[in-house]
């Protein structure tokens, strides 16, 4: 019996082994955690967080492959798709360099007319993303204080409406400008009616044209609240008081400006 007794003494407890193996294995999560926090690597800490949350509610420990957090920045797109939006753009691209094309021709003929006639000095031509842009000082077809447009400049506006149709057709708006000095008469009690009726008037003479139809074609007066120059000198007047005509694109022209 005291031989068996000596035996059973010297066995040596170990289950204090488990608790310790558990606290090292928090520990190991913890310092885990403080490495992917110290990286500032926001993946990584969502998985090691994660890791760590699970380790103290039971979970199947840190050492196991983490499943990854995607991010909705990271999402990819399929090869298909990229091909799909890859084509649009291309194709948009080509329309948006056709429009380009048609209107710096329409441009060009524009300024030969000017430059043939000498009208430099009245006649402005311009190409923005907007559209083809004709600006044309009121001198050029109105009298002082005057919405009627002068007979000897009717040519102008006939002139300017044959080389205003194209194929296909595109629209067309006419804004009338003036300058700041007020008016006030029995036919104008602001420059906005003056600016509105020069801006009708001239698109009445365009379209006598019976190649520009009324539905492309639209007036409005803007007055004295869209100037291009200051108002405190007579040549800025001079270039505010005009009358502006915008061939717009049928296509954007942003993807090649």
């Amino acid at each position: 019996m005291a031989k068996k007794k000596k035996h059973h003494d010297e066995h040596v407890d170990e289950s204090w082994l488990i608790p310790y193996a558990d606290m090292l294995t928090l520990l190991l999560a913890l310092f885990i955690v403080l490495f992917a926090m110290s990286e500032i690597d926001a993946q990584k800490f969502k998985q090691m967080a994660s890791a760590f949350r699970n380790e103290f509610t039971g979970g199947t420990g840190v050492m196991e492959e983490q499943v990854p957090i995607p991010s909705p920045d990271s999402t990819p797109i399929p090869d298909a798709q990229k091909e799909v939006i890859s084509k649009e753009e291309k194709e948009q691209l080509e329309a948006a360099k056709k429009e380009l094309e048609q209107l710096e021709e329409m441009e060009k003929k524009i300024n030969a007319y000017i430059e043939t006639n000498k009208l430099d000095s009245s006649l402005q031509t311009k190409l923005t993303e907007n559209g083809l842009l004709i600006t044309i000082l009121d001198n050029a077809l109105f009298d002082s204080g005057s919405a009627t447009v002068k007979p000897g400049s009717i040519e102008i506006g006939k002139k300017l409406s044959d080389l205003l149709v194209t194929t296909p057709p595109r629209d067309i708006v006419i804004a009338g400008h003036t300058d700041n000095v007020p008016i006030s008469t029995a036919n104008f009690q602001s420059n906005w009616e003056l600016s509105a009726l020069r801006g009708i008037n001239f698109m009445r003479v365009l379209l006598e044209n019976p190649s520009l139809k009324p539905n492309q074609v639209s007036a409005s007066g803007y007055g004295e609240y869209r100037p291009k120059s200051e108002n405190k000198t007579p040549e800025g007047r001079a270039k505010n008081r005009r009358v502006e005509v915008l061939v717009l694109p049928n296509v954007s022209l942003k993807a090649v400006q």
